[in-house]
């Protein structure tokens, strides 16, 4: 019988680290099968710093998912962030020796090899290379080329480059917790998936995903990715403040954000007490909510700041830049009680709190609906695009045989809608080709292997 193929999306954060089960249902729609998490212990600002505790944490998340499920997890696909990526643009160009035939995939990945071999700085390797426009003989702005003739193929590419031990971690904490690696992506363009229409993306947005160690940035402009940035503040300089601002620990600094916490401090009243146990029989501590405000309105005035100063770089008061569609908040930070009116005041653009419902079947599920697991969502959505390319992600334990992955074809495989689906066995025995994505993620994944 056939089935829906399953995808798994890893979130590794800073606060938490989310194992989400999911397959696409005959209405197109997200079905979450599960949802496993665990307390991150050994990541720092998204970087790796413990091994052994980040892989106890994986584990821990991918078990709870395992039992919810009933499925046995094989491979996943991986969420990368932290305080060690950047950005930059590039362009590039190749000439096409046979300018009488039409640009294909092959010309593509040609193009996009070139943009690999630049160099970077020392310990930083290219994560991904995002063409934006093409530009063919002198004729700009050209979104897909294929089809058409031309001697000269040029293109502009958004290149997202991180360090290469931080990325090596992240591969060694999934390989020593039993996992494969089936895809890898950046943890901004998963939490686009989840909660960025293409309309929106069309008009030009910004995705602000406030997690608890870093904010990722992503700008849609044209339904291109545009912009992307990590700045190294999150949730968690906000519950610090608080601990050092009230002088209380920190568990209870993140309950005071969580339940009182608010980004406006007009809303409170400077009589408005809340109290705080002791420690160890010493008497309750006494915390005004007018204060908590304040404390938080500081710091959260500095992560939007440092965002608006994002948007400033990439240019959106140039009418060819303009955001029409705003800002959009999604990530734990996002539940903040009137940060939207805060964020709205500072950059004087509209915003709205993303939430991943609109994908998921089963959104009677508040939990599932949060921000806090956009990026989740978007990862499973992300290894759901490519689950036909390789083994199953996860294994049913109630079949009596083993499952057997599907043979992938030697030859590079297309995806391109002008093949027949129907025939699944004509499918089989053709030659096909793989679009440039799918062939970095292969090399990726060799570079993952690379002294693991």
């Amino acid at each position: 019988m056939t089935t829906n193929p399953i995808a798994v999306g890893l979130d590794i954060g800073t606060t938490k680290i989310v194992a989400m089960v999911g397959r696409r249902n005959e209405y197109g729609k997200l079905e979450i099968l599960a949802l496993g998490k665990a307390r991150s212990l050994g990541v720092h600002r998204g970087v790796v710093t413990n091994i052994v505790q980040t892989i106890d944490s994986i584990k821990t998340a991918v078990t709870e998912a395992e039992e919810l499920s009933g499925y046995r997890i094989q491979s996943v696909t991986v969420g990368i962030a932290g305080q060690h990526i950047r950005s930059l643009q590039h362009s590039d160009y190749i000439t096409r020796k046979q300018s009488d035939e039409v640009i294909d995939e092959r010309d593509i990945e040609s193009l996009v090899e070139n943009v690999h071999k630049l160099v970077m700085m020392p310990g930083e390797e290219i994560i991904h290379v995002l063409p934006q426009e093409f530009k063919i003989d002198g004729q700009s702005e050209i979104r897909e080329p294929k089809g058409m003739y031309g001697g000269r193929l040029e293109a502009n590419f958004h290149i997202v480059v991180g360090q290469v031990s931080s990325i090596r971690n992240i591969g060694r904490c999934v390989k020593s917790s039993g996992l494969e690696v089936a895809d890898i992506t950046l943890e901004p363009l998963a939490s686009a998936e989840a909660v960025l229409s293409q309309e929106e993306k069309e008009a030009g947005v910004v995705l602000v995903d406030i997690g608890g160690g870093t904010t990722d940035v992503a700008i849609f402009k044209d339904g291109i990715i545009r912009h992307t940035a990590v700045i190294p503040f999150g949730g968690n300089v906000i519950t610090d403040d608080i601990k050092e601002g009230c002088s209380i620990i920190e568990k209870q600094a993140e309950l005071l954000k969580i339940k009182f916490g608010s980004a406006w401090p007009g809303e409170n009243k400077e009589n408005e007490i809340v109290s705080i146990p002791g420690l160890r029989g010493r008497e309750p501590k006494e915390i005004s909510l007018k204060n908590l405000s304040r404390i938080i309105h500081a710091r959260v005035v500095e992560i939007i700041e440092q965002v608006h100063s994002e948007i400033k770089a990439y240019g959106h008061q140039e009418q060819r830049k303009k955001l029409i569609a705003g800002i959009v908040l999604t990530g734990g930070g996002a539940q903040l009680k009137h940060i939207k009116q805060l964020v709205e005041y500072v950059t004087g653009m509209d915003t709205r709190i993303g939430l991943p419902n609109e994908h998921i079947a089963n959104n009677g599920d508040d939990e599932l609906s949060s921000p806090q697991y956009a990026t989740a969502v978007g990862l499973v959505m992300k290894g759901l695009e490519y689950a036909h390319l390789r083994a199953p992600g996860v294994i049913d334990p109630t079949q009596t045989a083993p499952v057997e992955p599907q043979p992938v074809p030697t030859t590079p495989l297309t995806t391109t809608a002008t093949e027949p689906e129907a025939d699944e066995v004509e499918t089989e025995s053709r030659p096909a080709k793989r679009n440039f994505l799918e062939s970095w993620v292969d090399k990726f994944k060799n570079f993952l292997d690379t002294d693991l």
